[in-house]
């Protein structure tokens, strides 16, 4: 049987955004671009315990972080 994009993603389990690293997800950064998204919309990346400062400080020196929070799990979670 062949599996589709969407059965092999939900074997994916969630890793980190930052660009080579793939250590499991503990945190969320909820980020936006004011100029090009609505106040309410809200991005995320995840980061590992390694990663949540640099990532964090990467979105904020552009004023885009809005949020951090444990990361849980990923059900109900919107890709984006």
């Amino acid at each position: 049987m062949v599996e589709g994009p969407a059965e092999n993603s939900a074997q994916i389990a969630p890793q980190c955004s930052a660009k080579g690293c793939r250590a499991g997800a503990e945190w969320q950064l909820l980020w936006n671009n004011p100029k090009i998204h609505t106040p309410e919309r809200r991005k995320t990346w995840l980061a590992c315990g390694d990663h949540r400062t640099t990532l964090g400080s990467f979105l904020d020196a552009r004023g885009f972080l809005r949020e951090v929070t444990p990361f849980a799990s990923s059900d109900g979670a919107v890709v984006s």
